[in-house]
């Protein structure tokens, strides 16, 4: 009996579960995997699963698909949209969504499973389907690895993926290289000396300091990197304060950095240190700020040999001109864990989610049109066709690369 792929996409979208935590999905891949004939593992890593599929002699591919969601409020007004709650990693109850699209990811890899199962007399070798747990977190794929992934598989010739995005449904985004960028995430620290509010001479104020702090951050790129480097640097959050009458003995800030190159990342990390710390010490602060690595996203880069295949492959299927080269992507992945720690090549490219129609003004300006959520966004909702069957056209086409004939 086929899976009716449509139908699980909008179940897997309607019930989204937060990182390490996706039991309920992680029980229906299994379900499938082992409906179509397929050996499986569970539990690894968390929540992780692994089908594998023997079929003779022949090259070993590995498929991946992220499972998670994100503490997001849902607001696409779609007939089955989340309303979904969860425990966050702080003990808050908060809402999930699959904002990211990982329940296209996880749709697309059983799709392809299935299809390569039922067309086994024309393909020779083993498949691995590999769900991760935790991409979200940045955790996912290395907790797998750790718990000795590769000790319990067939070693993989390739490790293969994709991530849907906001560009037209039909196309696919290839990027050979550095395709997207290196991310960490930390926690600064920034300690004051608390008092009344009417009294600020008798304290040191952290929300000035975080202020000051915040801004001096934003120097770094735009003075002290060079104009060919490239990184991104974001304040996402500033927390200070119970009450508007009392200066605070403290205040957090917490950033987001993402990077194209190891050197760069390395200046970027060592300069915000040097300017947290000056202007900890500028302010008065009374004890060294604190700094904290939360996450790291390795960067993601594609072999240069295993993605002209790949190309070729997809271009075979899907059409000259619906592969383009979308240059490297500022996102950040930890897909590339996995075939840094089996030592073989990673090929990882963009599949498009939108109004197909929109392709016009894409291939104009290079942006889809002002409006369309992007990846994260409470509004975002891939078109459901043709987005999943082209990703799971690219999936096969893909893996059939490598698979003997």
């Amino acid at each position: 009996m086929s899976i009716d792929l449509e139908s699980l996409y909008r179940d897997l979208h309607a019930n989204p579960e937060l990182s390490f935590r996706e039991h309920r999905t992680a029980g229906i891949v299994s379900g499938h995997l082992r409906e179509l004939g397929l050996e499986v593992q569970v539990g690894i890593g968390g929540t992780g699963v692994v089908g594998v599929l023997a079929n003779g002699p022949g090259p070993t591919v590995m498929l991946r698909a992220d499972m998670d969601g994100l503490p997001v409020l849902e607001a696409t007004g779609l007939e089955y949209a989340s309303t979904a709650t969860g425990i966050g990693p702080d003990g808050r109850l908060v809402p999930v969504m699959h904002a990211c699209g990982h329940d296209v990811h996880v749709t697309c890899l059983l799709g392809a499973v299935e299809r390569l199962a039922g067309e086994r007399g024309s393909w020779s070798g083993t498949l691995l389907a590999l769900f991760q747990p935790a991409e979200e977190a940045g955790g996912g794929a290395q907790a797998m690895v750790d718990a000795g992934l590769f000790d319990m598989l067939p070693a993989p010739d390739v490790v293969l993926g994709q991530h849907v995005a906001p560009f037209p449904a039909g196309w696919i985004g290839l990027r050979p290289g550095v395709a997207m960028a290196s991310a960490d995430s930390l926690n600064i620290t920034l300690h004051g000396s608390g008092g009344h509010g009417s009294r600020p001479e008798t304290t040191v104020d952290p929300v000035l300091l975080a202020a000051a702090t915040t801004m001096r951050l934003q120097g770094i790129v735009s003075r002290e990197l060079a104009a060919s480097d490239q990184a991104v640097l974001t304040v996402g959050q500033i927390h200070a304060g119970t009450k508007n009458n009392i200066i605070a003995a403290q205040a957090t800030l917490g950033l987001s950095v993402r990077t194209f190159d190891e050197s760069v990342r390395a200046k970027m990390l060592s300069s915000i240190e040097r300017v947290v710390r000056g202007e900890a010490m500028a302010s008065g602060s009374p004890r060294e700020p604190v700094i904290t690595l939360e996450e790291h996203f390795p960067l993601t880069v594609n072999d240069l040999d295993a993605s002209a295949r790949v190309t070729a492959a997809l271009v075979e299927r899907l059409g000259a001109g619906k592969v383009i080269d979308p240059g490297a992507v500022a996102g950040s992945e930890d897909v590339g864990v996995l075939a840094t720690a089996a030592g073989v090549p990673l090929v990882y490219w963009l599949l498009g989610g939108e109004d197909p129609g929109l392709i016009k003004d894409f291939a104009a300006t290079g942006r889809m049109p002002e409006g369309v959520p992007s990846n994260h966004s409470p509004h975002f909702a891939p078109r459901i066709q043709p987005t999943l069957n082209v990703g799971i056209d690219a999936l096969v086409a893909a893996a059939r690369a490598w698979l003997a004939r």
